[in-house]
């Protein structure tokens, strides 16, 4: 099945969900040193590779970290392809002064935003929502 491509559709359907938990960034030479925890989410830069843990995960292999953020999922079938999707919640969120690191998925977009700030974070992106109708 294709994603949706349709900004407007998009919008209306985001269907944000706070995910449970606490959510770090951690940098490690190469997948090994998770000693078989499974990453939310990496990706490989040139120095290193990064990878999206729990919290605690991160904290019982040792790793450093410096930023604890919450997990929210767009529940729309984005395309990857989409246009215009990252700029709208980035740009609403920004307005409110939230920061946000986006990983998109093949199905869904997802959002790391500061743990203190997920409560408002979930309201600006329903507000949103809530405007396409």
């Amino acid at each position: 099945m294709a994603g949706e491509t349709t900004l407007a559709t998009l919008l209306r359907s985001m269907s944000p969900q706070l995910n449970a938990g606490e959510y770090v960034f951690c940098c490690i030479a190469d997948a090994s040193q998770l000693q078989g925890c499974e990453a939310v989410g990496s990706f490989r830069e040139q120095e290193g590779l990064t990878v999206i843990l729990e919290r605690a995960q991160a904290v019982r292999l040792g790793l450093g970290f410096d930023y604890v953020a919450a997990w929210i999922t767009l529940n729309v079938h984005s395309a990857l392809q989409a246009v215009g999707l990252t700029a709208a919640f980035s740009g609403a969120l920004g307005q409110a002064g939230i920061s946000c690191n986006v990983m998109a998925g093949y199905y869904h977009d997802h959002l790391f935003v500061g743990l203190e700030d997920a409560g408002r974070a979930m309201d600006v992106l329903q507000q949103l929502t809530a405007g396409q109708e």
